[in-house]
C-alpha cells in the first residue's frame, strides 16, 4: 500500500529547510551544477540547486540539457555518489612522528562535522543500507565511516525524472523511497508552482518540520505525487529482468564466451567502480617523509580493475581484463548475496553512463541468459 503524503513544502519551504540544517550545524550537500554535469557538493541556498535542469544518459554518453520547466530534482544521478562524503575516497588513518623519545603513533580523530544529504533518491539509500553491511558490521568497523553515518541527516528525493541508463525499478530499490531517510520530498507541480509532498521517516525528520512552514496534502496532491512516481517506474531506460535468478545463472556460466567479448572492449578504466554507490574496495599505502622523520597510513579508494589489486607474490591471479570484468560482475551480481544477504547493484546505472565504451551491465546479463536458456533448452 502506497505510504499517504502528509504534509506540503512550497519551494520557500525548501529553502527554509536548507536554512534550519545550516542552523543545527550540519554540512549541507546536494546536487549542483558543475563542470557540465550535476554532482554532489556543498550548497548554500536555493540557488545552489540544478533548478531547470536535467540529465541525458545513454551507454557511455551523459550531457546536460535544460528542461522546459523550473524543476528541481528533474534529473536522475550523476557521476558521484554519498559514498564520497561517507566513505572517503583518500582517508588518513595514522600518522607517525620520529622525536628524541622514540616513535609516535598518532590516530587520526574522526570527523565532527555533522553530514546533510539533501536530494538522495531511493537506490542512494540502498546504496547506503549496502555499505552499512559492509563497513558498520562485524568486530571491526570503520570507525571513520561510522562518524560521519551516524551524524548524518538524509532528506530523500522521490525520482520522477529516471534517466536513460536507470533500472532500479527492476532491482526493487525505486523510484520510490521506502524507508532509511529523514525526510523524503516528491515533487509536484500545481497551479503553476512547485510543490513538494513531504513524508516523515524519522523523529529528528519530524522535529525539523515541525520548524518549517509546511500545511497537510491535499488527496490530490498526495495522489500528484503517486502517479509522478509511478510514472517514473514506467519510464525506466533499462531493465534487469528476473534479477532474483541473476546469481545462479552468473554461477552457471563462469566459463561463458561472453566474458571474452566483453574484454575485448573493456578498457579495465575502473570508471565503473569509481561511479558505482555500493563498490567498497581499498588499498592502505604508506607515505614517509624524505628525512624519516615522520609517516602517515593513508588508505585510498582501489578497484578489481587493476592489475595491483589481485596481486599475490609473484603475479596477479585476475591477470586477463576478462578474469577482472568476471570478478566485478559476478561478485556485484552473485556472490554479494553469499557476503551481505543483498544484490551489490542498486540499478541506479552509473557504470552505464560512466564506462567510456557504453558497456551495459543489464546488455551482459542479458547475452549470457539468452544463450543459457537456450542451451538449457536444447538439454530439456
Amino acid at each position: 500500500m502506497a505510504t499517504r503524503q502528509h504534509s506540503i513544502l512550497t519551494i520557500d519551504g525548501v529553502a527554509a529547510l536548507l536554512d534550519a540544517l545550516r542552523r543545527r550545524g550540519y554540512r549541507v550537500i546536494g546536487p549542483t551544477v558543475r563542470d557540465q554535469a550535476i554532482v554532489y557538493d556543498d550548497i548554500t541556498s536555493l540557488a545552489d540547486l540544478p533548478r531547470g535542469w536535467t540529465d541525458e544518459q545513454g551507454a557511455g554518453r551523459y550531457r546536460l540539457a535544460r528542461r522546459d520547466d523550473d524543476a528541481v530534482f528533474g534529473f536522475a544521478v550523476g557521476p558521484h555518489s554519498w559514498k564520497k562524503f561517507l566513505h572517503s575516497p583518500a582517508q588518513r588513518l595514522w600518522r607517525t612522528e620520529r622525536s628524541a623519545d622514540g616513535v609516535r603513533i598518532i590516530a587520526e580523530p574522526v570527523s565532527a562535522k555533522p553530514l546533510a544529504f539533501v536530494g538522495v533518491r531511493s537506490c542512494e539509500l540502498h546504496a547506503i543500507a549496502i555499505q552499512d553491511r559492509v563497513l558498520l558490521e562485524g568486530a571491526y568497523p570503520d570507525q571513520h565511516y561510522r562518524a560521519r553515518r551516524e551524524a548524518a541527516f538524509l532528506v530523500a528525493v522521490n525520482c520522477t525524472e529516471p534517466g536513460g541508463t536507470c533500472f532500479c525499478a527492476s532491482m526493487n530499490t525505486g523510484p520510490k523511497a521506502l524507508g532509511g531517510y529523514d525526510l523524503a520530498l516528491t515533487e509536484i507541480a500545481a497551479e503553476g508552482e512547485r510543490r513538494f509532498a513531504v513524508d516523515v521517516g524519522s523523529a529528528a525528520g519530524s522535529g525539523l518540520l515541525a520548524e518549517l512552514p509546511h500545511r497537510a496534502a491535499t488527496p490530490g496532491e498526495t495522489a500528484a505525487a503517486e502517479a509522478a512516481i509511478a510514472g517514473a517506474t514506467g519510464r525506466m531506460g533499462r531493465a534487469m529482468p528476473d534479477a532474483d535468478e541473476v546469481p545462479a545463472l552468473l554461477r552457471r556460466n563462469l566459463d561463458h564466451p561472453r566474458w571474452e567479448e566483453v574484454a575485448d572492449r573493456c578498457l579495465t578504466c575502473g570508471n565503473c567502480t569509481m561511479v558505482c554507490p555500493t563498490c567498497f574496495c581499498t588499498t592502505v599505502e604508506d607515505v614517509a617523509s624524505l628525512d624519516g622523520s615522520a609517516s602517515e597510513h593513508v588508505q585510498h579508494w582501489d578497484s578489481c580493475f587493476t592489475m595491483d589489486f589481485s596481486y599475490l607474490h609473484g603475479g596477479s591471479v585476475r591477470a586477463s581484463p576478462r578474469s577482472r570484468y568476471r570478478q566485478w560482475m559476478t561478485h556485484k551480481l552473485s556472490t554479494w548475496w553469499d557476503q551481505f544477504g543483498t544484490s551489490g547493484c542498486v540499478g541506479c546505472g552509473r557504470c552505464i553512463s560512466w564506462c567510456p565504451v557504453g558497456i551495459d551491465i543489464t546488455e551482459e546479463v542479458a547475452a549470457i541468459r539468452g544463450s543459457d536458456s537456450a542451451a538449457r533448452g536444447r538439454e530439456g
